[in-house]
């Protein structure tokens, strides 16, 4: 080995237990007095190693509800600047209304050159941010895209259509010929494409070619070929592994396409993300400074409803477009196929459903207007129970005290300390959902759901809550509508299992379904007439 190998080697060695002494000494040292909190594993106090492994690991949020119940811990300490907790009573203190804490450094690392309206931190800003876009956000202003929505569905069943077989007789396991559909990929499609259109105006056709490669754009002008997804979801992934060392994480992010294996294709993965989100945003401002003008989200970032200029940056519109094109469609996507998956392992559920969504459609209708379906409360509630049993973002949403502290319930939390709940642990407490294993639509209808509401963190909670829900839910409930009145679905088995994976979102694995068109009672007597 050459000396020049054995100086380097050295100093790594040096730099490496020189932190970890400094580490090891503030520890002890204690001086915002967290050693009284019980520790996630035995280093969590000194290092975030042990909670970046456990997130390699695919089910970090899992994981952190186990150790809750294990240590009976309301309050645990997963890295030496993060308390964790399980105690419903913090949501109001942590991300209730008027909370003094603010987004911590997470989401400061991962920012690109602009915040957007999802990792911003500074108050002032988000909230003029906030008042910009609000207006597109708006109910009133979703359901006048409607149609854009209705499309996306229009297309998609076009593509199921195809695919029908005949109806499953008497064996409960479908022919594997028959299992034509993924259910996961196809509605995935379908929310990247309505997002899009509601954004952008964009026809991306993936729900017409049955794939999702689309153009991306380099920074130097040349144009390339990218898969959406896969760009997407392994970019997340990264994130995901790296981010819970915040101080370090910019550095590990630079390496990674240096490194090996998983790392350097979700380098890579990174690179295309950031040319798939530049190159619409690019597009869309060409065809506005070209004079055409389009009913959408990105026209609503450039001017009011006056048409007064809103005078928001390049950079800052691009981040926009990066968070609608990634939360927009990620979350509406995974609860698509969470909720289709929980009515297939649930017949008597989704028989109920279908009473109620026919008593609303007509039976030739293709298309469920949203006017006829969005007041439909068991529909509302098979919704909601999905995405309490496994939200689309299960994780710890990191919030950091005010310099000056917090008073968490019982205890002060010096400040700059990261505090955070994550939805998952919520949402399994049988505290507040009863047998919180089981597919319980019931338990959101009558008087007892308003107790539910302040712990249903689906969406986040307070001012810094997901200001796009009223699209998801949008979109679910014409879907969902939609695809069970016309549809028969069946599983590959009813023991098979949804796989899932924790990134910055809980992704899902494929689901092929066998498909065929449904027998819809009183069908025939209005063709007829």
């Amino acid at each position: 080995m050459s000396p020049l190998w054995l100086l380097w080697g050295a100093t790594a060695g040096f730099i490496v237990i020189a932190v970890l002494s400094w580490r090891l000494f503030t520890y002890f040292r204690d001086p915002k007095k967290l050693r009284r909190f019980q520790n996630m594993s035995l280093f969590s106090g000194i290092t975030n190693i042990p909670f970046i492994m456990v997130a390699h690991g695919g089910h970090r949020s899992e994981y952190l509800l186990k150790r809750h119940r294990e240590t009976g811990a309301g309050a645990l300490r997963i890295g030496p600047q993060h308390i964790s907790y399980s105690d419903p009573r913090a949501i109001k203190y942590i991300y209730g209304h008027g909370t003094k804490c603010a987004k911590d450094d997470s989401y400061v690392v991962t920012a690109g050159t602009h915040f957007h309206l999802a990792d911003v931190v500074d108050k002032a800003d988000h909230a003029r941010k906030r008042k910009i876009l609000s207006s597109a956000y708006a109910l009133k202003n979703l359901e006048e895209w409607e149609y854009k929505v209705a499309d996306k569905v229009e297309r998609l069943i076009a593509q199921f259509d195809k695919r029908c077989t005949a109806p499953l007789k008497d064996q409960r396991i479908p022919h594997p010929q028959d299992l034509n559909v993924n259910y996961r990929a196809w509605t995935n499609f379908f929310a990247i494409e309505a997002i899009a259109d509601i954004g952008l105006s964009e026809k991306l056709g993936f729900l017409d070619r049955g794939d999702d490669m689309c153009d991306a754009l380099n920074t130097d002008g040349t144009r390339f070929k990218a898969p959406f997804r896969d760009s997407l979801y392994i970019s997340n992934e990264k994130t995901s592994w790296l981010v819970h060392s915040y101080g370090w994480y910019k550095f590990f992010d630079r390496l990674t396409p240096y490194m090996w294996g998983t790392y350097k294709r979700a380098a890579k993965a990174s690179r295309n993300w950031d040319g798939i989100h530049l190159a619409r945003s690019q597009a869309r401002l060409d065809a506005y400074r070209r004079g055409e003008r389009y009913d959408d989200f990105f026209q609503a970032m450039l001017e009011d409803k006056a048409g007064k200029p809103n005078n928001m940056q390049w950079g800052e519109m691009d981040a926009e477009i990066n968070i609608m094109l990634n939360a927009g469609s990620t979350t509406t996507a995974i609860a698509v196929t969470n909720v289709m998956y929980h009515l297939l392992k649930h017949p008597e559920i989704l028989a109920k459903l279908r009473e109620e969504v026919d008593r609303a459609l007509d039976p030739d209708e293709i298309i469920a207007p949203y006017d006829s379906v969005k007041n439909l409360p068991y529909l509302r509630a098979c919704l909601d129970e999905s995405l309490r049993i496994v939200s689309p973002t299960t994780h710890n949403l990191g919030r950091v005290t005010p310099p000056e502290g917090l008073q968490i319930m019982d205890e002060y939390i010096p400040g700059g300390v990261s505090v955070s709940i994550a939805a998952y642990i919520i949402h399994q407490d049988p505290a507040i959902y009863p047998e919180p294993e089981k597919y319980i639509p019931e338990r959101w209808l009558g008087e007892g759901s308003k107790k539910l509401q302040p712990y249903f963190l689906a969406f986040s909670a307070g001012a810094r809550g997901c200001i796009g829900r009223n699209i998801s839910y949008l979109e679910q409930t014409v879907l969902i509508a939609s695809l069970v009145h016309r549809y028969e679905f069946a599983l590959p088995s009813p023991d098979w299992e949804l796989e899932r994976l924790e990134t910055m979102n809980m992704l899902v694995g494929d689901m092929w379904l066998k498909v065929w068109r449904r027998d819809i009672p009183g069908l025939e007597k209005e063709v007829a007439a």
